[in-house]
Order: C-alpha cells, then sequence, then structure tokens
C-alpha cells in the first residue's frame, strides 16, 4: 500500500538537500556512496541508532528533509517511499548497555559498523553528518550540517528515526512507567519521575551523570497496566 506523504509545510519549502557531494564522487568514480547519520545519543534509555542509504544516480525523490525538521506522521510515511525509492539501506543498534560499556563514540563506531554490514554491496565512499569521522575503515566526509545539505544523510536521518521510534514505542508496551512512547527515551518530567520512583531498567544507559545516586532496580519490565506513578 503506498502511503501519501503530506504536503509541504511553507517553512520546509525550497529547502531541500541536494546531491553536490555524491555528484563528485559519483563522478570520480565512487560507485557505492552511502549517507550515515545517528539517532538516540542523547536518550537515557534505548539504543543508539545508525541509518545508512545509498541513494540511485538517476532518480529522485520529493520532501526528503532533515529528520528533525519533520513531524513524527511526516517521517513514517517518507520511510516507505525511502525503503522503495533507494538502492539500499539498513540501520545499525548498539544498545544501553553496549553504550555503557564503550563509552559513546565507539557505540557509535560499533551501531555504523553493524549498518554497514547489513548492505548488500560494500561502500566505495561514506558521507556521515557531525564533524567527525565515526566509520573508520572506509573513505570518509564528514559534513557539518549534512542532514539539510546531503540528500543521502538526510534520508539516513529518517530511517534512523523512525526505526529507532518505531523500538522505542513496542518497549513501552514492556516498560509502561517511562512513557517511552512519548519521549522515545529522552529526557521529560514524567521520564525523570519514573526514573527516582522506580530506578533505571534494563534498557537504561546507567552512565549517566543524573543516574548516579539513583537505586538499581534492573526492571525488566511487564505486560501490567499499574502505573506506579499514581503513587505521587
Amino acid at each position: 500500500m503506498t502511503t501519501t506523504v503530506p504536503r509541504l509545510r511553507p517553512s520546509l519549502v525550497g529547502n531541500a538537500p541536494g546531491v553536490t557531494y555524491e555528484a563528485e564522487l559519483w563522478a570520480t568514480g565512487s560507485r557505492v556512496v552511502v549517507g550515515m547519520d545517528e539517532v538516540g545519543r542523547g536518550a537515557w534509555a534505548g539504543p543508539l541508532t545508525v541509518g545508512a542509504v545509498v541513494i540511485p544516480q538517476d532518480r529522485r525523490i520529493y520532501k526528503i528533509r532533515d529528520s528533525k525538521k519533520l513531524t513524527e506522521h511526516e517521517r513514517e510515511s517518507l520511510f516507505g517511499r525511502i525503503k522503495n525509492w533507494a538502492v539500499d539501506w539498513s540501520v545499525g543498534h548498539a544498545s544501553a548497555a553496549e553504550c555503557d560499556e564503550l563509552g559513546m563514540s565507539e557505540a557509535q563506531r560499533l551501531a555504523t559498523q553493524r549498518a554497514l554490514l547489513r548492505l548488500d554491496a560494500r561502500p566505495t565512499h561514506v558521507l556521515v553528518d557531525g564533524p567527525w569521522d565515526f566509520v573508520g575503515n572506509v573513505d570518509t566526509t564528514p559534513i557539518i550540517k549534512g542532514d539539510s545539505i546531503s540528500l543521502s544523510i538526510a534520508a539516513a536521518s529518517i530511517v534512523a528515526k523512525v526505526s529507532r521510534d518505531r523500538q522505542l514505542r513496542e518497549l513501552s508496551d514492556t516498560f509502561p512507567w517511562y512513557c517511552l512512547e512519548a519521549n522515545k527515551g529522552y529526557p521529560c518530567h514524567r521520564h525523570r519521575a519514573a526514573l527516582k520512583l522506580l530506578g533505571p531498567s534494563t534498557i537504561h544507559r546507567r552512565s549517566w551523570s543524573f543516574m548516579e545516586g539513583l537505586p538499581w532496580s534492573g526492571v525488566r519490565g511487564c505486560d501490567t497496566s499499574t502505573d506506579p506513578l499514581t503513587l505521587f
């Protein structure tokens, strides 16, 4: 079933990412140019997720923007279109436990390698969002604000965001008290209140300074509808 993508809001018109970086690489013989972006680095719970997208050289897609500029409905609508349009795409995750054990930079590298391994073709060049190379073993170009400039990176930002958000919505059924379906594991008042009452669960990142001093409950989740926060 084809999902209709909502009409672009006025604030998004005229701000489309382009293919300048990709075209330069194609022209010099790079056949598999991969755009990559991460999401979840600043979350308290859930994985760090990296998206990877290889766009076609001869077909464009409209309405792609940096995922942060889009609504949840817009991202969900574009996700299916990107999957059908892209030459290849994948996501890689680093769990909360791996983020704690490795640190965020190495966890991002791990999720990146997992995403690259899931691609059908071996990348010849990678474009990443931000000022640093978190790939390491492939020729890489870091692009500041790359998710607003590069079509490959913008598409990857949507793939990563939608994939991670869907996972957090599923986790909210198992960990109903932390309001994950709304905050997607990021800080908010209700999330903070649940942590102070219950302590971090098995999907929380203990290495955040906010977690210091909180009782380690190791909550594994349940399917009850009881909400401990009603005790407040």
